[in-house]
């Protein structure tokens, strides 16, 4: 449920709080509007850090470019603070036309990465990413469980293909070497990723 606050002192008070105790790194600010993300809970941390952790091996250590946990993500070449997203994993590549400003990133990354928590706004950040030419995004639900890899394709971001553990159904990246599904787990669903030489797989 989103709550809409139209008294400036509170709002102030409120993300003045969030920033002194370190809880703002995953809010936004849409159009000017702050956004308030939900805290992210175990499974979705382990996540961020298996997906960074396989990434780096397959694209940084690969010396295809970086892979951040995260990251600033604006359109605006000045005043970025005003419109921004912070994707839960990205990936740039060597030859991305984004320009690092130390404190965002001003253009899409190449790869982009976002798991759904409640009252979550991934869907709502579509137009966003693919204004700032983010080639790939990846979505991973858990309400229910399911991938759903976005491709841009004629500056729009076009679902290219879903994954659940019924379906088993494979997506496989253009932007870095690797394919990933849904399987089943002992507790939960994995997430299996595997690189295109056919050797190195991972689940998570």
């Amino acid at each position: 449920m989103d709550l809409l606050l139209t008294n400036r002192d509170k709002v102030r008070r409120i993300i003045h709080r969030r920033r002194r105790l370190g809880l703002d790194r995953k809010d936004e600010v849409w159009n000017g509007r702050y956004i308030i993300m939900t805290d992210p809970d175990n499974v979705h941390q382990e996540f961020v850090a298996e997906l960074v952790f396989i990434l780096t091996l397959v694209v940084k250590r690969a010396g295809l470019g970086n892979v951040y946990p995260g990251g600033n993500i604006s359109d605006r070449e000045e005043k970025w603070t005003s419109n921004y997203r912070v994707p839960d994993v990205t990936v740039f590549l060597n030859d991305n036309p984004a320009e690092n400003r130390n404190t965002h990133w001003f253009g899409g990354p190449d790869l982009a990465i976002e798991i759904v928590s409640d009252n979550d706004k991934s869907r709502k950040k579509l137009d966003f990413y693919a204004s700032v030419a983010t080639r790939e995004l990846l979505i991973v639900d858990r309400a229910p469980w399911q991938l759903e890899l976005f491709r841009l394709i004629d500056g729009e971001l076009v679902s290219v293909g879903k994954s659940s553990v019924a379906d088993g159904n494979v997506l496989v990246s253009e932007v870095v070497p690797l394919s990933i599904r849904l399987i089943a787990g002992a507790t939960r669903p994995q997430i299996e990723a595997r690189h295109v030489d056919g050797v190195q797989s991972w689940s998570i």
